[in-house]
């Protein structure tokens, strides 16, 4: 099942935003990973059988305040 995950990170550099992508990319099951919103601030994930909670508890520890805004089933097209 692929799932697409939004969340809000706390990221105040070009530094920051690298490490957040880096933390993510290396978690297992991620297919996608990009940066949306005005202020480069939500981090995007699609990927199989990703793990949100421990995706955001990674992230809180090396980056910074993460929140999860949305999770919802990718639909095969």
């Amino acid at each position: 099942m692929k799932q697409k995950i939004v969340m809000k990170v706390h990221m105040n550099c070009q530094k920051c935003r690298t490490k957040a992508l880096k933390v993510v990319a290396a978690a297992s099951g991620v297919n996608y990973v990009g940066l949306e919103g005005e202020e480069k601030d939500k981090l995007v994930v699609i990927g199989d059988e990703v793990d949100p909670v421990k995706l955001t508890n990674s992230l809180r520890k090396k980056v910074g305040h993460t929140d999860i805004i949305s999770l919802a089933e990718v639909k095969a097209s």
